[in-house]
Formats: structure tokens, sequence, C-alpha cells
């Protein structure tokens, strides 16, 4: 891949971001196009980095002809908040949905080797009950009426999608159905659940739930992940989808709350103070087998400590520099 040419979304967000520095790092020759909503953003995070070209475009109705031919693309944009979803359902779909039939549609034409979609454990949607390993061919319920819908209804077409034209046109697409995934690089207001708990233990606040917190997930680190996206380009097999996790992290949303307080600051509390119509998916019990990908080689190096202990350094590290 040293020589290789890669087309990478959301390269400002977590993920993306940690790809493009990666790619820098380990493949020196690599050239990376980057399309980019901000540019001022993506300047400041992204501008110094060898090998990358930033290009302003809109990602709903850009064609991607300016990137001209690729060799591996990385599909990581994606809208990521909850409220998001609740509030702006109908742009939280097409901004999942219609970008990756963009991309599908240039991969046809430009023949890349290899193409991984950023994916969500959502996808799964409600599974509850017997507490079993969740495979891939296993999906629950999703309620079509509810408005936060939107984004495990959209990231199902869009996986469906890359099947159809793995299928149709032999694009070497897969999917990377990624668990909450974090570490050094996450923005200190991401509100996702294990970030949430883990700037509350670096701010001294009590931890606040405001559901019971019976649903359960792993989770993955974000150098975990970029080696599976990473693995899958080479060796994933096209219309094929894949959990991303370490399986040993499973825990409860309550559960998760009490090992925060315990491994980082208990000095703070744990409080359950519930809200109704709050913005968060349905509890589900989520135990994610990685058995497929880790038979293509793939093995998590950071354990559910060492993920929050490096989300709880790095919000020290943003004081430390003033952000």
């Amino acid at each position: 891949m040293d020589s290789s040419k890669f087309l990478i979304t959301g390269s400002t967000g977590l993920i993306g971001s940690a790809v493009v520095r990666h790619l820098a790092d380990k493949f020196p020759g690599a050239h990376m196009v980057l399309p980019v909503r901000n540019m001022a953003k993506a300047q400041a995070m992204l501008g110094g980095i060898a090998g990358a070209s930033l290009h302003e475009c809109d990602l709903l109705t850009t064609d991607y002809e300016w990137a001209g031919d690729v060799d591996y693309i990385v599909h990581c944009a994606a809208p990521t908040s909850n409220r998001e979803f609740t509030e702006h359902p109908i742009e939280t779909y097409n901004a999942i949905v219609h970008p990756t039939q963009h991309l599908l549609d240039y991969a046809v034409q430009h023949q890349v080797k290899g193409f991984v979609y950023l994916s969500s454990l959502e996808v799964y949607g409600t599974i509850n009950g017997e507490c079993k390993p969740v495979t891939e061919e296993m999906l629950g319920y999703v309620d079509l009426a509810s408005a936060r819908s939107s984004y495990p209804v959209a990231k199902r077409a869009a996986e469906h999608l890359c099947s159809l034209y793995a299928h149709q046109h032999g694009v070497p697409v897969c999917t990377a159905r990624l668990t909450q995934t974090t570490g050094p690089g996450v923005t200190f207001d991401d509100n996702r659940v294990i970030n949430a708990f883990c700037r509350s233990a670096f701010l001294g606040e009590d931890i606040v739930l405001h559901t019971t917190g019976e649903g359960a997930r792993p989770y993955c680190h974000v150098g975990d992940a970029v080696a599976a996206i990473m693995l899958l380009l080479d060796r994933g097999v096209k219309g094929e989808a894949y959990n991303v996790a370490n399986e040993s992290t499973y825990i409860s949303a309550r559960d998760l709350a009490t090992f925060v307080k315990e491994s980082l600051n208990q000095s703070i509390d744990v409080r359950v103070e519930l809200k109704e119509n709050t913005p968060y998916a349905p509890p589900s019990l989520l135990p994610l087998s990685t058995a497929k990908l880790q038979s293509l080689g793939w093995h998590p190096e950071h354990s559910l400590e060492n993920i929050c202990k490096d989300v709880f350094n790095h919000y020290k590290s943003l004081k430390n520099h003033g952000r």
C-alpha cells in the first residue's frame, strides 16, 4: 500500500483522522485524498500531514470525479449525534445513504482494489433475552415509526447497497460494523456513553444516568478499529460485514458507570435520574462476536481499563493545551 492512493471520507472525525495518521506513519509513499466539509477545521487537524490532499465539497452531491483514480476507499463519514438523529431524521438518513451510493458508483467507474464502509452495531436494533454471541447475520427489531430509527435504518440501507454493488458490479467492498469506538483524538464534547462517563470522572462530577442503564455492548479502542479497517482493505470478502469490537469489554451502561468511577475517580458517585423521551437508542443486549474478523488475523489489544484511561488522559492533555 506504500505507493497507493486512498480516498477517505470523514477524515476530521475520530476514526477517519486516525486512519489518515496511520497511513502517513506506516506508508510514507501513500497519497490520501480527503473530501471535507469544513476546510478550516480540516487544515487545522490534517494540513501538515505528508501525502494528504484536502478537497472541500458537499458529500451529498459530489460525484468524486475530482479525485481521479484511487486504489482504496475508506468511507467513515456519517452523523454521530443522538439528538441529530431525532431532531433531523431526514437529513440523517440522506447523509448516510446518498454519499454511500455516490462512492459505490465511483468505485465501479474507477475499479478500486478495496473499499471499507464503516457501519455501526446499531444496525442490530433491539435484541434482548438470552445473552449469546451476536453474529453478523443476526438482526433485531427496529421501530420504523421512530424518528430515532433514521440512523440504524440508514446504516442497514447503506450496508445493503454495499452488498448489492458487490453482487452486481463486483465492487470489492465490505463493511466494518463497529461498536462504540473511542480513544485519543475524541472531542471533549462527545456525548457517547463511554466518553460522557470518562469526562465526568475527569471533571470530578457525578455520573448521571438518564435511563436504567440495562443495555449492554462491548467497546473498541480507535487503534484496534484502524487495524481492523486496514486488514479488511486487504483481506475482507466483498459484500460481507464484520463486527469490530473487543468482546472482553462487554458491559452494561450501568456497570460501565461504576467501572469508570472505580478505575478513574472514586470520589464521584453514580446516580440515576430517569428522563422520558431521551434521544438514546432503545436498550439492547449486544455481546458481539468477532470470530469472523479474527479468522482474518485481527485481535484487539486494548482492554476496557486501557480504553477508559486513554480517554481520561486525552482529556487531561486537552486541558493542558488549553483546548
